[in-house]
């Protein structure tokens, strides 16, 4: 059929010409060939770090511009991802590789008469090419780089804790995306350095990444409030923040921050976040001893032992201010404040308490079975809105391990860290305890009148006894990506996809991605290290973080071994022990 159109039109141009010609109106010369659609070109594709495929053509002749074409996930269908010039031969595409398992990729040469399709391509294999490897600039045995993880906005700005580096003095790294690629920006240290205070342990970005808070939890300086004397040394391991502000490519520390009562083994910035802004900052002080409830109590008296708390933090013009001091407003064991986090706004805390006691309805105590709590600020007053608990409490679940909050405030994931289900999935049989310290994380919706209601109940795919599922959790901004760390995952599978009931790497790690449509979680892909061995701890604590857009997953390994420095590692090098890395998909 596209022959026989083909000679019609043959037939047409060339009664066309002759007519022209006999008319005496031909421009001279020889009369140009007619004008067909280019050859198909032939597509290749290459993964590169960081999170890039590279696909490449061979240009053909005739074409005015290229169509290129995915369909994410197999199954979608294929939509355009850019047009590009004549004569281009190469496009490097960045993607989520949680979400580009199934992909496949068609170019279009094209040109007035129409287009050609190249035959179609797809990924294959389990994307380690594309996953990015970063390392401090001088790698150290026992550094734990990636031992806390923070992402901007944007996904261009990139914090990573070493807190035990430097004899555990502790360093925070900073590299920084351009459209040259990843970059080394900056190594930060705090302005009263010691060994053993693992500055680092904890951190938290601005929205912009322009705004930094560090915590080194055992610090060990009795001052209090901000700007304290720094070179005090008679609070062991009470504990301090560092807020760090960037201007153009240059890092300065803004302010040193302390509880109102510093105390030995306070342990304050056992939890850190800020809002989007940067000016409103919640830390957690998990020995925090007073027995005062609310609201801005006494924070000076020292009559119960360890129930924690929260305090929050404001910036007006660069001058840092304590706002609040949180606590239950039923007092219970706690440790109040051992995970927190913040909506964009700052209007929205909560805060978990994993070794909280349950009174059951039947009047049976459940002890460590932890809690949330809900906090909304009005101008500068806080309050407590609302008290959560999983909806099948055990002892020793921990639930309130970790939490994370969308950015809006009204979708909630809490990790129960030691729950003991064998369900996997989504959904599955909470009541089932045949699976011991496996783990569950629970995602919860704010309704429109405020009430809190459990959306999910989430299991890995592969759940086990002592993987600890839930050890750290993240949340993209609009908390439909949800992200789940599991340190103690066995596999020794790499990259995506790959065998989940392997079990020959104890403790290598493993992270699980999430995704919500309409209501529904589902799983979206099992990530594991480029090159995972036992005892790497990928996805540890606090080393795991997504950007706003959820199209970023950063995740820290604290046990890796690798030698390499910065973008230039080798994550098959085993060189130097517990290094740290941090693997970028």
């Amino acid at each position: 059929m596209e022959m026989r159109a083909l000679m019609k039109n043959k037939a047409a141009l060339v009664l066309l010409t002759v007519s022209l010609s006999g008319c005496g109106g031909g421009g001279g010369g020889d009369p140009q060939p007619a004008q067909q659609k280019p050859d198909a070109p032939e597509l290749s594709l290459q993964m590169q770090a960081i999170k890039t495929f590279r696909l490449t053509w061979n240009d053909v002749q005739g074409e005015t511009e290229y169509r290129l074409f995915e369909d994410p996930d197999g199954t979608s269908g294929f939509g355009l991802v850019a047009t590009l010039d004549a004569g281009t031969t190469a496009y490097e595409h960045e993607v989520f590789l949680p979400a580009r398992q199934q992909a496949r990729y068609m170019l279009q040469a094209c040109n007035e008469v129409g287009c050609s399709d190249s035959p179609e391509i797809g990924v294959n294999g389990d994307l380690t090419g594309a996953i990015g490897y970063l390392k401090a600039t001088q790698p150290e045995a026992y550094a734990r780089f990636g031992g806390a993880v923070s992402v901007s906005e944007a996904g261009d700005t990139l914090a990573v804790g070493a807190w035990g580096e430097s004899s555990a003095e502790g360093r925070v790294h900073i590299f920084v995306r351009s459209a040259a690629g990843w970059s080394h920006q900056a190594t930060l240290s705090a302005s009263n350095a010691d060994p053993s205070d693992w500055f680092g342990t904890r951190l938290a970005l601005s929205g912009d990444g322009n705004t930094l808070a560090v915590s080194a939890t055992l610090e060990d300086s009795a001052a209090t409030g901000i700007n304290g004397d720094q070179s005090d040394n008679t609070a062991d391991r009470a504990g301090a923040v560092y807020v760090f502000q960037r201007t153009g490519t240059t890092w300065t520390q803004e302010a040193y921050v302390k509880a109102a009562d510093s105390d030995p083994l306070d342990f304050f910035g056992a939890a850190l976040s800020l809002s989007y802004d940067g000016n409103i900052l919640a830390v957690g002080m998990t020995g925090d001893d007073s027995s005062a409830t609310g609201i801005n109590g006494d924070a000076t008296n020292d009559d119960r032992i360890d129930p924690g708390a929260v305090y929050v933090f404001t910036r007006d013009s660069g001058d840092w201010a304590q706002q609040a001091y949180i606590k239950p407003a039923q007092l219970q064991t706690g440790p109040f404040g051992s995970s927190l986090a913040l909506d964009k706004a700052g209007e929205t805390l909560v805060v978990g308490s994993y070794g909280d006691t349950l009174n059951t309805s039947g009047g049976a105590l459940v002890g460590g079975a932890g809690q949330v709590y809900v906090f909304r600020r009005d101008g500068v007053t806080w309050s407590q809105s609302a008290v959560l608990t999983a909806s099948n409490p055990d002892d020793s679940d921990w639930f309130g391990w970790r939490v994370a909050l969308s950015g809006d405030g009204r979708t909630l994931a809490a990790a129960a860290r030691f729950e003991h289900s064998a369900a996997t999935g989504v959904g599955g049989d909470g009541n089932d305890n045949s699976a011991s310290n496996s783990g569950a994380v629970y995602a919860f919706i704010r309704q429109d009148d405020g009430t809190w209601v459990q959306e999910a109940y989430v299991k890995a795919s592969n759940t086990d006894a002592d993987d600890e599922f839930g050890h750290s959790v993240a949340l993209d901004t609009d908390g439909n990506t949800l992200v789940v760390g599991t340190s103690r995952e066995d596999s020794a599978a790499s990259g995506l996809g790959g065998d989940q009931s392997d079990n020959s790497a104890p403790d290598a790690g493993a992270v699980y991605v999430f995704r919500r449509s309409q209501g529904s979680w589902s799983q979206l892909a099992y990530v594991k290290a480029a090159a995972p061995d036992e005892n790497d701890g990928f996805g540890l604590g606090g080393g795991v973080g997504i950007n706003g857009a959820g199209d970023m997953l950063v995740v820290g390994a604290t046990g890796e071994s690798g030698a390499g420095p910065g973008l230039e590692g080798d994550p098959e090098d085993n060189s130097l022990t517990k290094s740290g890395a941090v693997f970028v998909y």
